[in-house]
């Protein structure tokens, strides 16, 4: 049978709030007297720096990413270390992948980093939250029958939902991801299937994550604030001995959700880490993690015509309550989630080092959604008869109905990176093997209503809607065959099942033709195999398909350095998607219509320059691009069903950033994009010429604060920030758009002493009505004004 939503883990929660008020802990001082030690320490070693210094290939000393995924530096580079101005200041950032071994200003590529420093004065809670941000990141669930929530996001108007990693590994799940394990969050705008594989269209997101260290640190926090929102965290790191450490970082978190009716989110988790070997040649790290997470999905409003116009806006833009949840009693979404990762680093010598890195994950995860839809009729009721106004909460789509989700999935990537010359030509080398392989089972459950086969009618009222709906009934897996959901091609099938594997082999090679000009060239070749099965229920025999393909991308960089501190570059690069490479987070990833279509693959243009300024106080980048996307796959609104692969899609545009320290203790971090996206061409002539759905046209964001009296008893932390993103349209024909998002944060704290801080967040100040997650014919209503205190202590 289906799980009950009703039971709510407290425990956890309670078991951190206690840990959190036993004795907590912190491995570092105040952020102002961070800052000020790192100040005197560039001001000092400035001067005795090189004219032209080797780049950094080691982590700076603010990450916890520690020597585990770095190189050896030579002297002149550990030298180099000390000018850190800011740890705001992202172009010190490492990227904390084998694959890519330099920081964010030597890497050529619009980088976008979301900071330890920055996710800690906002009090960011989850991925989603601290990727707003990164400007041309927008959250969306996917569509079609059996339609995903969980952590679904579009980069530059493409979709990113299999383009989650952590630590350089994918992250295969799909559930909300809590932020309680990270150190910061890299998003890489552009294809980068030659460093991630098959995937990438619009960039990947990489989460370093809180691992041991050496040295000794103890950290807690716990939160509480509008609509009922309680949560603890702790971290806990120790060393033993020379050379080994462990740590514990947790998380208990209950909310509701302000401006949503009947919206909650429930969750656990904890990541214990094990090092051996830190400050040695060879470096083996042990991570797990479990998160478990019991929430209500919300689907948001129906987007409706008005009578007499001919654009589609939510409907809480003509004066619905915003409240106004649609769902009824069933709804639920929980998953467990535990992920097992060793990554092994191994110095053959200064010059060559090896890495493995090795990951299982298992996932399980029960859906059950409901997807209001406003037919011409309810949007007609709405404006002449509101009273009457109903809406069909089965969904548009012919469903869903709830299923049971357990996936399972194994990724090792093994490389290498040589360091040498071949006589006053230096060179870098970087190649390995990925072999990856994922599994995903479905049970499908089906609704009944007051006993009638095959009737799945289920409304309320669009201004007063009801949880309750009787006669409603949810079988078990035996049940209601006959009112599982019918798909094109198939059946009403009870079970799908989809399995993909992929072997990949990378290389590249950069090499410096004169100090100051290098030139990187690599590429990567992947063997996709993939598998979809619909059977049971209603399907008779059922159905099966399966593909092979062989991708190639590569990608050639120019780089100009003509000193530590700035880039300016050129890079080309491709990607290609299958077809069938989102087996967990899409819905059928193979069906008789689409067996066989060629892969999407985009090609990225992009010219730019990073700047790191003052000494390292701060960081500026700037950059101009074209992504275009050949075969791009069309998802119809009312089916579900891909139906094209012969589209051809192009983004084009600007992106900006600033990041550091302007002046001492006022520290900011802003970023802008804009963007020209466009169809170019397609079978749908009229679609020809429009604006990509999701593509805001501008956007962007900033974050600031100024510390008063730093190290004093009367310190003081104040700022914020602005979160802008222009109107989007939700669909390719322009007919259905959401207005633009505007939303004003804030943050004051204080400092007790070295290891005691409290703080205040306030969020959407003005009570802006936003939207958050996008649809094809809806959005969900953003979280309304809301306060959040926390009191905090590090040791």
């Amino acid at each position: 049978m289906h799980p009950k939503h009703s039971i709510r883990p407290l425990g956890p929660l309670s078991l951190a709030a206690g840990l959190t008020l036993v004795g907590t802990a912190a491995h570092a001082q105040s952020t102002s007297h961070h800052h000020k030690t790192r100040h005197s320490q560039g001001r000092r070693n400035a001067a005795a720096l090189p004219k032209e210094t080797p780049k950094t290939t080691a982590p700076t000393p603010h990450s916890d990413v520690q020597q585990a995924s770095s190189v050896e530096a030579s002297a002149a580079e550990a030298e180099h270390l000390h000018v850190v101005g800011s740890p705001m200041n992202i172009l010190q950032t490492p990227m904390g992948i084998s694959r890519l071994p330099d920081d964010v200003l030597h890497t050529p590529q619009t980088i976008n980093v979301v900071p330890k420093v920055l996710m800690e004065q906002q009090n960011v809670k989850s991925l989603d939250e601290a990727l707003r941000n990164v400007p041309g990141v927008t959250a969306s669930v996917g569509e079609g029958e059996g339609g995903m929530a969980g952590d679904q996001f579009l980069i530059r108007g493409f979709s990113a939902s299999n383009d989650i990693y952590e630590n350089g590994l994918r992250d295969f799940g799909v559930y909300t991801r809590d932020s309680f394990d990270y150190d910061h969050i890299t998003v890489i705008k552009g294809p980068s299937s030659e460093v991630f594989g098959n995937g990438t269209t619009g960039g990947a997101i990489n989460i370093t994550t809180k691992v041991a260290h050496l040295g000794d640190s103890y950290s807690g926090s716990f939160s509480g604030g509008s609509a009922d929102y309680y949560r603890g965290t702790l971290d806990f790191n120790k060393q033993i001995g020379e050379s080994t450490a462990i740590r514990i970082t947790g998380m208990g978190n209950e909310n509701n959700t302000v401006g949503r009716n009947d919206v909650y989110s429930h969750r656990w988790g904890i990541a214990p880490s094990i090092a051996f070997g830190l400050g040695k040649r060879t470096t083996l790290t042990l991570e797990y993690l479990h998160q478990t997470s019991n929430n209500v999905p919300d689907y948001g409003v129906p987007v409706i015509t008005k009578p007499g116009t001919k654009v589609a806006v939510p409907i809480t833009e003509y004066g619905l309550n915003r409240n106004n949840w649609y769902g009824t009693t069933y709804d639920q979404d929980a998953s467990s989630v535990d992920m097992l990762t060793a990554r092994l680093k191994f110095d053959l010598n200064k010059n060559i080092t090896f890495y493995n890195d090795l990951r299982g994950g298992k996932y399980s995860r029960y859906f059950s959604a409901s997807q209001p839809g406003c037919d011409t009729t309810c949007a007609t009721d709405f404006f002449t008869n509101p009273s009457a106004a109903v809406v069909d909460r089965r969904g548009h789509l012919g469903g869903p109905e709830p299923y049971q989700q357990n996936d399972w999935s194994v990724q090792d990537v093994f490389s290498g990176v040589a360091k040498f010359s071949t006589g006053s030509i230096r060179h870098q080398i970087i190649a390995g093997v990925d072999i990856e392989h994922v599994y995903d089972r479905r049970t499908n459950y089906a609704y009944n209503f007051n006993g009638q086969n095959g009737t799945k009618a289920d409304t309320t009222s669009l201004l007063n809607p009801s949880a309750t709906q009787p006669g409603l009934l949810l079988g078990s897996a035996s049940q209601y065959s006959y009112d599982l959901v019918n798909v094109s091609g198939v059946g009403q099938p009870r079970y799908k099942t989809g399995d993909a594997t992929d072997v990949g082999a990378f290389f590249s090679e950069q090499f410096w033709l004169t100090s100051w000009f290098s030139v990187r060239g690599g590429f990567r070749w992947d063997h996709w195999d993939s598998h979809y099965a619909a059977n049971g229920g209603e399907a008779g025999a059922g159905v099966s398909y399966g593909q092979t393909q062989d991708t190639f991308n590569p990608s050639v960089s120019l780089m100009y350095t003509p000193n530590s501190n700035l880039m300016v570059y050129f890079n080309w690069a491709q990607s290609t998607t299958p077809l069938g490479l989102y087996v967990t987070s899409g819905t059928e990833p193979l069906k008789s219509s689409t067996e066989g279509f060629s892969p999407e693959r985009s090609s990225l243009y992009e010219l730019g320059a990073k700047y790191n300024a003052f000494h390292g106080r701060m960081g500026f980048t700037a950059s101009v691009f074209r992504l275009e996307k050949g075969n791009a796959m069309q998802t119809d609104a009312s089916t579900g069903d891909v139906t094209s692969s012969s589209d051809r899609q192009r983004n084009q545009g600007v992106e900006l950033s600033v990041s550091g320290e302007i002046l001492k203790n006022w520290t900011m971090i802003g970023t802008y994009a804009y963007y020209d996206a466009t169809t170019v061409s397609s079978l749908t002539a009229a679609d020809v010429g429009k604006r990509i759905q999701y593509a805001p046209k501008n956007s962007a964001t900033i974050w600031s604060t100024y510390t008063i009296a730093p190290n004093r008893p009367w310190n003081l932390t104040f700022g914020g920030g602005l979160t802008w993103r222009d109107g989007v349209w939700l669909n390719a024909a322009n007919t259905a758009r959401v207005p633009a998002t505007m939303e004003w944060d804030a943050v004051i704290s204080h400092n007790f002493g070295k290891h005691w801080r409290i703080a205040m967040n306030g969020y959407n100040l003005d009570n802006r009505l936003n939207y958050s997650n996008l649809f094809s014919d809806r959005a969900t209503p953003a979280v309304g004004r809301s306060f959040l205190a926390n009191i905090s202590a590090n040791y």
